[in-house]
């Protein structure tokens, strides 16, 4: 880490993120029924070792010890997602059961001075809608919207931050396209039909919630990433980062900031068809404003044509499945590793990429919007190691956190109105095609008893939400009697606390 003490400015919000079908379990109780990932993780291959999420962290069991839990480590904010196959199971009829769990949530957060951030849709579509094709089906986009209602209806009085999507990029390009993702499709002209349906689902249900109330606090969450040429003077290589900007970050910024696909993109897949997708007015609803973007980031990438495919996994799980592109006409654009040191994913880790990213949204989309930017997820994946009572002195972590938070500080120093952070993830969880084979969370879930244990990053984070600043730290770790004191959690918690 870095021994340099920095504070954030005033009223900076501090939380982290889960997503229901990764945390909540409970897959078939109380009127819940398929998702799309309930459907995909039983496909021969489609997730490590079959992994499902029918238990997971038994979150829909555990809600109110984990919410104290949050409390406990200083939490602001908790950006959560509902489950569309819980509330609506066949995508259109509220399931009245289901609806009260979210209830009794934030009943519990707001007890608890949370802040709930509800996240509508983090791709759990229900298997009803895919049946009748999905996100690639325009009707969708309007069901889409009647939820919202059913869910402002149902939650609007308490909750007052509301995202709309939660990456459609990984929905419409990963689910569609490169059949990594549920539902496991790979057919590119559904993936840019899915991706516009999707942003038109955004559209429509900003509008219905903006109608119902004017001052609830509406955004979008999108996965952006930083692509750069590995040959600056290389022709292809260049060409291969505006492939790789525009089929990721301004497929979706472009729409909903300018209120029209970049003219590039639109060459780039004119033979897919998207335009055969858009309606007169859709963009209109699409550019519905905004009070707030949600950023995720993870990692940049250094991009070409010309690195050996074998030197490029991209970070994918180990699928007993045969899987495809999720650049729809990007081919032959492949990442090459830089030599930066790597999460457990494979990932690279690249803080100064998060200060470029923030910077260059603050300054081409919304700043001109005159709305600010949260850092909705960031996070990493390591391999945890246990001691004998549970806890992770996880310093590989910590340092990804560290490192990421001051890359936060530059970008605001830089201009950038960056309003919040969030890390990614709360808890250890059920991560998609990996399974329980990697792990995110603040805290450590041991997944044969469901004990929560807070790791090294956690107690670190704690004290960082609380002091509204990063400092030059002792080592933080699990302690016993003596210079420390444990504090017994909620439930099966256990918390250690540094002093």
């Amino acid at each position: 880490m870095t021994n340099t003490d920095i504070t954030f400015p005033e009223g900076f919000l501090w939380g982290a993120a889960t997503a229901a079908y990764q945390i909540e379990g409970a897959a078939h109780e109380d009127g819940r029924q398929d998702s799309i990932w309930d459907v995909f993780s039983r496909e021969p291959g489609a997730v490590a070792d079959a992994h499902n999420g029918d238990i997971a962290c038994d979150h829909y069991h555990r809600s109110a010890d984990d919410v104290a839990l949050m409390k406990q480590l200083n939490l602001q904010a908790y950006r959560f997602s509902t489950s569309w196959a819980r509330c609506m199971p066949d995508g259109v009829t509220p399931n009245i059961e289901g609806i009260e769990f979210y209830s009794r949530l934030v009943d519990q957060l707001v007890a608890a001075g949370i802040k709930p951030w509800l996240t509508l849709y983090h791709w759990d579509l229900p298997q009803a809608l895919e049946e009748q094709g999905g996100w690639a089906n325009r009707d969708t986009a309007y069901r889409f919207a009647e939820y919202a209602a059913v869910l402002h209806e149902a939650l609007g009085d308490r909750v007052r931050i509301w995202t709309t999507l939660n990456e459609p990029w990984c929905s419409a390009f990963l689910g569609y396209a490169a059949g990594i993702h549920a539902p496991g499709r790979q057919d590119p002209r559904a993936a840019l039909a899915a991706a516009h349906h999707l942003l038109l689902g955004h559209g429509l249900a900003a509008q219905e919630l903006r109608r119902r109330d004017p001052a609830a606090q509406l955004g979008l969450t999108l996965n952006l990433t930083v692509p750069d040429p590995v040959d600056p003077d290389s022709d292809a290589d260049v060409d291969a980062a505006r492939r790789i900007d525009g089929q990721f970050n301004r497929i979706f910024l472009d729409p909903v900031f300018r209120g029209q696909y970049p003219q590039d993109v639109l060459d780039d897949v004119r033979h897919l068809g998207l335009e055969d997708f858009i309606h007169d007015g859709d963009l209109a609803v699409i550019s519905e404003p905004l009070d707030l973007l949600g950023v995720n980031y993870y990692h940049g990438e250094a991009v070409t044509t010309s690195v050996d495919p074998a030197s490029d996994d991209g970070g994918h799980a180990p699928q007993g499945r045969p899987v495809a592109s999720p650049y729809v006409a990007a081919d032959g654009v492949r990442s090459a590793p830089r030599g930066l040191p790597v999460t457990g994913m494979g990932w690279e880790v690249q803080p100064d990429g998060l200060r470029r990213l923030l910077v260059r949204i603050h300054e081409e989309y919304t700043g001109p919007a005159g709305i600010p930017v949260y850092v909705t997820e960031n996070g990493a994946a390591y391999d945890d190691v246990p001691d004998g009572s549970g806890f992770v002195d996880d310093q590989d972590r910590l340092a990804y956190f560290d490192s990421h938070l001051r890359a936060v500080r530059a970008a605001i120093d830089d201009g950038a109105d960056v309003r919040g952070y969030l890390a990614w993830s709360f808890l250890d969880n059920f991560e998609w095609a990996w399974g329980y084979h990697q792990r995110f969370g603040l805290v450590r879930v041991d997944y044969d008893t469901q004990q929560r244990t807070p790791k090294a990053s956690a107690l670190w984070y704690a004290r960082a939400a609380a002091a509204n600043a990063l400092r030059t730290p002792g080592p933080v770790h699990q302690v016993g009697p003596g210079p420390a004191e444990a504090v017994t959690g909620p439930g099966d918690t256990v918390l250690a606390t540094s002093r």
